[in-house]
Parts: structure tokens; C-alpha cells; sequence
């Protein structure tokens, strides 16, 4: 469930310091976009398909607080299989419209065929790059993109050209990850030594710069010329049955690179060395519950 709600109005703080592009390289950029797209192919097949609520739970929750309206245009930026797609569509109805892009071509098939199957005619998902969508200028009300933005080359470029795809008064809603369990820091920990340096994983990423503090994202947000930016955070408590359900649930997003990462002869210690750690999590019931903030970042244009 998510609870413990929190949010801090942007407009009592002082005007956020300019923050510079990061100047990634296209070749670079290209690698870096093409690697996070190779690592979701892999399991398009069972991302939040194994039991364990989380993506769901967080990108409703992004999309309550974004409140889309009856009739509005929406743009998910890296809809994977359409957590918040589908959100959005069943919010503003059948004289609304939402599309939904993501880089990697097997989660775009999966999430077609999630949204056939519901039979949403309002939606279109198409094969696309969320850092620079190939989309009309002033064309959406909303943009949501739920923990999605840590995985681009250059976050800040991103933002900037979102807040180009939306009309003037329209807003911008984005998830990102804040602080978790210690547990979890230590689980994290037993896959450290095998990490290239830089790889991007929304575990790690969310660690460190601008995603490592609320005012550090409302800042980015800030510098990408959105105004109104303010901050609502919640709790989100996840339970595995067992460390075998946790390890399936590791290896079904983003973390899979992590795992990919690992010498096959190795795979079985760091296993071991994340069971151990969870332990310390399993409740009386027998259950292991951690805990993992998430921020919502809130903003429009003027």
C-alpha cells in the first residue's frame, strides 16, 4: 500500500541555481539509450508480470496526483508496458487521447498487446526515443513519465524538450525514487563489485545527483523552465513470500542489467549474500516486507 504522504510547495523556496546540460556525447548518448533498450527487451515478457506490486502502484499514484481531466491529451515518456498508460486513458475517457513511447521495441509490443486486450481505443504506443519524441510541438496537456527519467543520457534535455511538447498552462509529472530501506542498501551492495562504473540502473542511479534529494530534482525540473515545481512523496512497503519470489522480482526490470553483470560462476554468492541480508526483513509472518520511498515531482508550464 502507499501511504505517508507528504508534499512541500516549490513556490515558498528560492529560485533554483541553473543547471547546465551535461554535453554527453551523441555516440556516447546513442550507446548509453541502446543498452537501457537491450536491457528491457529482455524482460518485456515479465515486467511487472511476477506477483509483486510495484510498478502499478506507483505509476497510478504519479497519475492521481498529475490529475489529468476528461478530454485531455496525454504523453507517457517511457510508457514501458503502460502502467501509467492505462491510468491516464481510463482518466480522461473516450474524448481524450494518450500516447505512450518507449525505446524498446519489446516493450512497446508487449504493452500493444496489454492495451488491445483491455480494449482502449484512445491510446497509441509508438517505437520512440522518450529523451526527444518525434512529436507535434504544444500537442499534450500532460506528460507523465514514471520512473524514467534517471535511465536517459541527459535528463535535463529531455525535460526541456517535453516542456516543448505542451501547451501553455499544460503539466509535467515525473516519479523518481527516494530513500529505501537499509536492507535494501545492503542488497544492493552484494552486486557492487561487479558493476561496470556509470551503469544505469533506477537502483543505483537514483543514489546519487540530482536524484539523490527532492530539491535536487525540483531543481533539474526547475532549470528545464517548468514553474510551480513541488514535491509529494509516499511510501510504498513491498512484501516477497521469500527470497526466490525477490530474486524473481530483481530480474524482471532495470536490475536485470545488474544481474547480467555478474559472472556466471559468481551469480549463486551474490545470491546468497542479498538472501542473508533479507532476512533481516522477514517479519513474524514469514513474510520479508522492505520499504522504498517515492517522490512524485510536479510542475507546469507558463
Amino acid at each position: 500500500m502507499i501511504g505517508g504522504l507528504t508534499c512541500r510547495s516549490g513556490c515558498c523556496r528560492r529560485p533554483a541555481r541553473r543547471t547546465r546540460l551535461t554535453g554527453v556525447d551523441p555516440a556516447e548518448q546513442a550507446a548509453r539509450s541502446a543498452r537501457v533498450a537491450a536491457v528491457f527487451d529482455r524482460v518485456a515478457d515479465v515486467y511487472d508480470t511476477v506477483g509483486v506490486p510495484w510498478f502499478t502502484p506507483i505509476a497510478q499514484r504519479l497519475v492521481a496526483l498529475a490529475a489529468p481531466a476528461r478530454g485531455e491529451r496525454v504523453l507517457d515518456a517511457g510508457c514501458g508496458r503502460g502502467a501509467a498508460t492505462i491510468a491516464a486513458a481510463e482518466a480522461v475517457g473516450a474524448d481524450g487521447h494518450v500516447t505512450g513511447v518507449d525505446l524498446s521495441p519489446g516493450m512497446v509490443e508487449a504493452c500493444r498487446a496489454d492495451i488491445a486486450a483491455l480494449g482502449l481505443t484512445t491510446v497509441d504506443i509508438q517505437l520512440m526515443d522518450a529523451s526527444a519524441p518525434s512529436l507535434p510541438a504544444a500537442g499534450y496537456d500532460l506528460v507523465v513519465s514514471s520512473l524514467v527519467v534517471f535511465f536517459l543520457p541527459d535528463p535535463l534535455a529531455a525535460l526541456t524538450a517535453w516542456r516543448g511538447l505542451l501547451t501553455p498552462g499544460g503539466r509535467l509529472a515525473i516519479s523518481t525514487f527516494g530513500p529505501r530501506d537499509q536492507v535494501w542498501d545492503a542488497v544492493d551492495a552484494t552486486f557492487r563489485p561487479y558493476l561496470p562504473a556509470g551503469m544505469l540502473d533506477a537502483r543505483t542511479t537514483g543514489a546519487a545527483g540530482p536524484f539523490s534529494t527532492d530539491a535536487g530534482v525540483e531543481e533539474l525540473v526547475g532549470a528545464a523552465g517548468y514553474t510551480g515545481v513541488r514535491t509529494v512523496s509516499s511510501d510504498l512497503a513491498v512484501t516477497f513470500a521469500d527470497v526466490d519470489e525477490w530474486y524473481a522480482f530483481s530480474r524482471s526490470h532495470g536490475q536485470r542489467a545488474m544481474w547480467d553483470a555478474i559472472p556466471d560462476d559468481a551469480r549463486d554468492t551474490v545470491r546468497a549474500a542479498a538472501g542473508r541480508h533479507l532476512e533481516q526483513a522477514r517479519g513474524a509472518d514469514g513474510r520479508i516486507r522492505l520499504n522504498q520511498q517515492v517522490r512524485c515531482t510536479l510542475a507546469a508550464v507558463p
